[in-house]
């Protein structure tokens, strides 16, 4: 089985090490193209896989096609693509906001579609990824392409209706704990923590207390009660983020991100 990789930069070649690693393919049957030759370079030198001049090539060599491309090039790459592809490959597109019957719309012709919203802490093997499918894909394609999508981040299938709000949720949201985490960090260093220790302090907070909401099953209202002793200094912390709006601005900007999401 060939996989190809249209776009070679930090999402896709987190895919790449999470496949390699797995050991799915071996790294030279995955094929890559990107527009920057220095890219494709640096993928072939950490990956060993198979770099591509050509769009087109890897289109027409691979059995499963990963779209790792930014939303804006997706018309333009489709249509320079959209004659190679062969009838049974798999094409899986990681763009948000591009729903399947537009994909669909650029290829013209019947094709087997797989859209997902990965996340950036892919990266480090602890991805989440919201999946869908179209009526062309197989059950045991759509297996294929969940253990591939398993091997860098767990896979969660869901509606096409809902890929928005993955976005909201899941895609984008890491940008909002890292503002949390150095928000955090930030109050320590003003009370004279030295910076490094205090980003290792905040960051390992949000790790374990994310791990306690998966492994114990208890709402996260639970847990946050569990911590909050009665006229404690946590309870005096959560009075003002709650007179903050913290919960709200969370929900606002959450709410904003689906939106600018659907409008793409």
């Amino acid at each position: 089985m060939k996989i190809g990789f249209i776009g070679l930069g930090n999402m896709a070649t987190a895919m790449i090490g999470g496949i390699i690693k797995k050991e799915l393919v071996k790294p030279q049957d995955i094929l890559g193209s990107d527009g920057s030759s220095e890219a494709t370079g640096k993928a072939v030198k950490n990956f060993g896989i198979t770099g591509m001049d050509s769009n087109v090539k890897v289109a027409g060599e691979s059995d499963v096609l990963f779209l790792s491309i930014k939303p804006q090039v997706y018309e333009k790459v489709i249509t320079e693509i959209k004659n190679s592809v062969k009838e049974n490959t798999v094409i899986i597109s990681i763009a948000p906001g591009k729903t399947m019957e537009w994909i669909e719309g650029l290829f013209e012709g019947k094709i087997k579609l797989v859209r997902c919203m990965p996340n950036t802490p892919a990266l480090v093997g602890e991805g989440c990824t919201g999946v869908c499918f179209n009526p062309a894909v197989s059950e045991e394609e759509k297996s294929k392409a969940l253990e591939l999508i398993g091997s860098f981040s767990k896979a969660i299938e869901v509606a096409e209706y809902l890929m928005d709000v993955v976005v909201g949720v899941s895609g984008s949201s890491p940008a909002y704990v890292f503002m949390f985490i150095e928000a955090m960090a930030d109050a320590a260093v003003a009370d004279g923590m030295p910076r490094k220790q205090a980003y290792e302090f905040a960051a390992q907070a949000v790790l374990g207390s994310a791990k306690m909401v998966l492994e114990t099953g208890k709402h996260p209202g639970e847990l946050k009660d569990m911590v909050c002793s009665p006229g404690g200094t946590t309870i005096a912390a959560v009075k003002v983020l709650e007179e903050k709006g913290f919960r709200s601005a969370v929900i606002e900007a959450q709410c904003a991100c689906v939106e600018k999401s659907r409008s793409l």
